[in-house]
């Protein structure tokens, strides 16, 4: 028995797509109209289209249409993250809406209706625009106190940020001091660049003033990198005492300070951040992808003028400087406000997801800040973490462990749950499908 006609036409469009012939972003006709094409009844067509979505490589968009999927992102990412997709991916944090991809059409007719837009086509300034650069300041100031734009830096995103730091400012084999648990991507770039992190031991994502004096007794330190406000995987926020403490010893020591404030929108209500309170030795390291979209790859440092030069070199080494376009949209967002409702957006979003995380994981036992889209879940002694990774991706779930934000030789076992681009109508079946994993392996 031959194919269903609905499958044949299925496999003709996915053939075209495959090789190209119907590039990413391409609109399909309507249902009715490519029913019309071939001759064939609505319904069949409907299917057809139907095994394309769930095949992965047609998406359809309320309102808009039927478009060919960019086949180069695996089909969890983004918004449209979907068991029938593949894997439910819990490792990387991707906060997202619908109303997402309306904000930027807005952008774009903004910039579209906006003159001289022949200077987006040309290079621009390594440390990003001077107006841009003044609205991102002066957009910070309520909460890092006046900054001056000559010296806040416009990068490609908070982890260029970061790179820029490690190789504008360090040289190979200096150490940098950093949490038992840290941010993934401060230890690639530190390993790029050769390096040296040593761990501090602290409670909770907060860094101990008294262990890093021993460190700095003990061997010769260059740095601290720190996330103060919602650290990451463990969502603490230091309070200001610990901070004055450690900049204290910063101080006595000659320490730069690294703050990185990649979820610092979620704290409604910080502590004064480290570089209000150290401005002589701190850069501070911000982005806009977890608070609009991580695929707007926007971020700035701030840095005291005596640092400006080098980095402005990194920056020109690297990327030459951030692009034109995603600087515009984003700066014309913190003028209109966007920025400052998407932020909103996401406090209250993380609030739901955390609610339901601890209903169905017990409150008890998972870390996090009570915004925050992802979550910290030690596991009883003696169980580990890897056949709890392994029984999930089994069940179509993809988790880590604590391996990639380690710092110390012994690895704590844990589970790092990062749900923010989950569609919340599977979250809780996603929650109890781990809980069930964490119960299996623990009997």
């Amino acid at each position: 028995m031959g194919k269903a006609r609905y499958i044949r036409l299925a496999d003709m469009l996915s053939t075209a797509i495959q090789e190209g012939k119907l590039t990413p972003g391409t609109k399909l006709p309507t249902h009715r109209a490519f029913a019309e094409q071939f001759n064939v009844a609505l319904a069949t067509a409907t299917r057809a289209y139907g095994e394309l979505e769930r095949m992965g490589l047609i998406v359809g968009e309320a309102g808009r249409g039927t478009f060919v999927r960019d086949l180069g992102l695996p089909p969890t990412l983004g918004v449209r993250q979907t068991a029938s997709d593949g894997l439910i991916d819990l490792i990387f944090n991707m906060p997202g809406d619908a109303a997402d991809a309306d904000m930027l059409r807005a952008g774009l007719r903004r910039l579209a209706a906006a003159g001289d837009l022949e200077a987006m086509l040309r290079y621009q300034p390594h440390g990003g625009r001077t107006h841009e650069r003044r609205i991102i300041a002066e957009s910070l100031a309520s909460t890092l106190g006046p900054i001056d734009p000559e010296c806040l830096l416009v990068t490609s995103g908070g982890q260029h940020g970061l790179a820029t730091i490690a190789l504008g400012l360090f040289q190979r084999g200096e150490r940098i001091a950093t949490d038992p648990l840290t941010y993934p991507g401060f230890k690639s770039v530190a390993a790029l660049q050769g390096l040296e992190i040593v761990p501090v031991e602290g409670r909770g994502g907060v860094m101990d003033p008294d262990d890093l004096e021993r460190q700095c007794r003990a061997r010769k330190l260059r740095a601290v990198y720190l996330m103060p406000t919602v650290h990451n995987p463990l969502g603490a926020v230091m309070n200001e005492a610990t901070r004055l403490r450690l900049i204290e010893i910063a101080r006595t020591h000659d320490l730069l300070l690294i703050e990185d404030a990649a979820y610092t929108f979620l704290e409604p209500d910080p502590p004064p951040s480290l570089i209000a309170l150290a401005p002589e030795r701190t850069v501070y390291v911000g982005g806009f992808s977890k608070s609009l979209a991580t695929g707007l790859r926007l971020g700035y440092l701030i840095a005291p003028a005596t640092h400006t030069d080098r980095l402005l070199e990194a920056i020109r080494a690297t990327t030459w400087n951030a692009p034109a376009l995603i600087s515009g949209l984003v700066t014309g967002w913190v003028e209109d406000g966007t920025l400052a409702g998407s932020e909103e957006t996401r406090r209250r979003d993380g609030a739901e997801r955390q609610r339901l995380c601890r209903t169905v994981l017990g409150g008890s036992s998972v870390l996090s800040h009570r915004y925050a889209g992802f979550a910290w879940l030690p596991l009883d002694k003696g169980v580990r973490s890897e056949p709890i990774v392994t029984r999930l991706k089994e069940q179509g779930v993809l988790a880590s462990g604590a391996e990639p934000f380690a710092t110390t030789i012994a690895v704590p076992q844990a589970l790092r749950l990062a749900f923010g681009g989950v569609p919340k109508d599977e979250l809780k079946g996603v929650f109890q499908t781990v809980r069930e994993a964490v119960e299996e392996v623990s009997i």
